[in-house]
């Protein structure tokens, strides 16, 4: 009984039994972010067609939600976990460079002089490559972690997977 007592009493203190409710994390209110909701969405390209053995750039472009921003590929501090994106290549398919855009400064209105390189809106990550005559699916994702003005969720991945056609 001695232990049940104090366990009832945290359900009801956790559930806001005691007449004060919790506070809701920033994701539990309305207009902000779901912590389930597609916070960055790969748009296009789903096919391209290349030349074979020619060096291609597939422009990947790809949509950060509207209140988010992700930290970019080179983020200013290196505890901050950077935009990265992890493809593989089938055989045939040579990835030669891929090139992130370069981020955005920003800081927060209470430390205006802590500067974050950020990407907001939509971004373009070019994946260079090289393919051998036929079809090849090059299958990947974009990892990235996303901010609002309250708080950073935890890493994600957005998968990634576009049909390539060499000629």
């Amino acid at each position: 009984m001695r232990i049940l007592v104090p366990a009832l009493a945290a359900v009801a203190f956790l559930s806001g039994g005691f007449g004060s409710p919790l506070q809701k994390l920033p994701w539990q209110t309305s207009g902000s972010a779901s912590p389930n909701a597609p916070m960055v969405r790969f748009l296009y390209p789903q096919q391209v067609q290349v030349r074979s053995g020619k060096p291609y750039t597939v422009e990947m472009h790809f949509r950060i939600s509207k209140g988010l921003h992700i930290n970019s590929h080179t983020p200013l501090q290196k505890s901050l976990i950077r935009t990265d994106l992890n493809a593989s290549a089938p055989a045939g398919v040579k990835v030669a460079a891929v090139q992130f855009p370069a981020g955005t400064l920003y800081a927060f209105p209470a430390f205006p002089s802590q500067k974050l390189s950020v990407y907001t809106g939509e971004i373009v990550v070019a994946m260079r490559i090289v393919a051998q005559p036929g079809n090849h699916l090059i299958q990947g994702s974009l990892r990235y972690q996303a901010c609002d003005l309250n708080t950073c969720f935890p890493p994600r991945n957005v998968p990634v997977a576009v049909d390539v056609v060499a000629q």
